[in-house]
């Protein structure tokens, strides 16, 4: 695998989200992964991911309530809500599998 951040596997969005804070959540991650390179194993990346997830809510993503994050807040009535679940079993997945076909 050529060194390439990992940034660039949240360029596609996902076609739904579960809370309105989860898509500024996916941009603000894909920032803070600019300037970091793909690991060799899949499992590095995920964990990657996960300390990001975990330093942009203050939760681990085992969490088990919605987040709520002022910074994603735009008003709704779940503006800036994150869904721990989501991130779990949709969009971890979602980038995992495009991990994994490079």
């Amino acid at each position: 695998m050529k060194p390439a951040p990992i940034s660039e596997f949240f360029n596609e969005e996902p076609i739904q989200w579960s809370l309105r804070g989860d898509p500024y959540l996916w941009r603000d991650m894909k920032q803070h992964l600019i300037n970091i390179n793909c690991p060799d194993s899949v499992e590095k990346f995920i964990e990657i991911i996960e300390n990001v997830f975990q330093n942009l809510t203050g939760y681990p993503i085992p969490h088990k309530d919605f987040i709520g994050i002022e910074k994603y807040s735009h008003g709704g009535m779940s503006s800036g809500s994150v869904d721990p679940k989501f991130w779990r079993e949709k969009a971890i997945p979602l980038l995992k599998k495009r991990y994994l076909k490079t």
